[in-house]
């Protein structure tokens, strides 16, 4: 069978980075309404950078066994997509193989299109690189789901994954002052802080949406990511900060100054309201409607939520189901990066919190 023009769709994961991984490649004809071919393989332990460009030079050689002439790739990979068309250059010494591989098998061809997809409009090559890493782990490592056992082991399907990137430095928080509602600019370090973050998600690719609280602090550090992305920021009010009210830019002394008793009970009472201010439960309540929101818009798909420390906060204690006092132990950094994903079962997990890593 020859066929002139047909569309590779290839994907790949690694449940670790590096861990378990494995890709997925799917041709179909030019008019996406039949499958040529089918691929997928398991990797043993790898990067997922490398699983995704297993998977394109297994979508490639398919078409080429195919006879293809014109060849259109569609993949979430940013950085895969980027570097194939020349625009990225390809840094890592892992890539540089496998990106001279697939370069190789393009030049084959009479032409070939290179263009970024949304996960979720990936989902066939999705679905063959989980199948193959499904295929390796075995039985044993597939139990019959328990809504009361969330995590990587009781869930199925492609998550919703949430980037959760708080902003960076502005002079509130260089003061340690309480800093809800208000807008106070980033400073020179919060500039560079956000900067570093979009180089981080600029390699990385794979995002499909970049959305934002409304504050400018969020939104400056939001936009700095997106441009590395080639994407618009989308606005969510159910993310901004915590309405600390009259504690608006005191310190936590000047506040347990002003109101002694009221102060205490908000350290460990999440129902309690700071004066003309809103309570850590009012707070979940708008961010668990706002996770709901970006979950239906954006199901199986990688998203990057810039927002603050209370708003991330809690979307890490629902995705761990913790109790109130999750919320007074954790620490988050300045511009530091947690993940979060939710499964369509109702599963939920928290593969990373509080990275910095990119900031050194």
């Amino acid at each position: 069978m020859t066929v002139d023009h047909v569309i590779v769709e290839a994907d790949g994961g690694s449940r670790g980075n590096p861990g378990t991984a494995g890709y997925g490649a799917v041709v179909f004809d030019a008019d996406r309404d039949a499958v040529l071919a089918e691929r997928r393989e398991h990797l043993g332990i790898a990067t997922n950078n490398v699983a995704e460009y297993r998977g394109l030079i297994a979508g490639l050689e398919a078409a080429r066994e195919l006879g293809a002439g014109e060849v259109d790739v569609r993949m979430d990979s940013k950085l895969v997509i980027e570097q194939m068309a020349g625009r990225w250059k390809v840094k890592h010494p892992d890539m540089i193989p496998l990106q001279r591989r697939a370069a190789e098998l393009a030049r084959g061809f009479d032409e070939v299109r290179w263009t970024w997809i949304p996960r979720a409009e990936n989902s066939h090559a999705d679905r063959l690189a989980n199948e193959a890493m499904d295929a390796a782990a075995g039985p044993s490592a597939d139990p019959v789901p328990t809504p009361s056992s969330p995590g990587w082991m009781a869930t199925t399907g492609t998550p919703t994954r949430f980037l959760l990137l708080r902003h960076g430095q502005t002079p509130l928080s260089v003061e340690r002052r309480y800093s809800g509602r208000g807008n106070p600019e980033l400073t020179e370090a919060g500039l560079a802080q956000a900067a570093s973050a979009a180089r981080r998600f600029g390699s990385r690719g794979g995002v499909a949406a970049v959305v934002s609280s409304p504050l400018d602090r969020a939104r400056v550090t939001a936009e700095t990511a997106a441009r590395a992305l080639d994407l618009p920021v989308q606005v969510h009010e159910g993310l901004i900060e915590t309405d600390f009210g009259d504690w608006e830019g005191l310190t936590f002394a000047e506040a347990a100054a002003r109101d002694p008793e009221l102060h205490r009970k908000w350290l460990s009472d999440t129902s309690v309201r700071p004066p003309g201010g809103e309570s850590f439960d009012e707070v979940r309540e708008r961010v668990a409607d706002a996770r709901d929101d970006l979950i239906e818009r954006f199901a199986g798909s990688n998203v990057l939520v810039v927002s603050h420390v209370t708003p991330i906060k809690t979307v890490l204690q629902l995705a761990l189901d913790a109790g109130p006092a999750f919320l007074y132990r954790l620490h988050l950094d300045l511009a530091s990066l947690s993940i979060a994903e939710f499964y369509g079962d109702g599963g939920a997990s928290v593969r990373l919190v509080n990275d910095t890593s990119h900031l050194s």
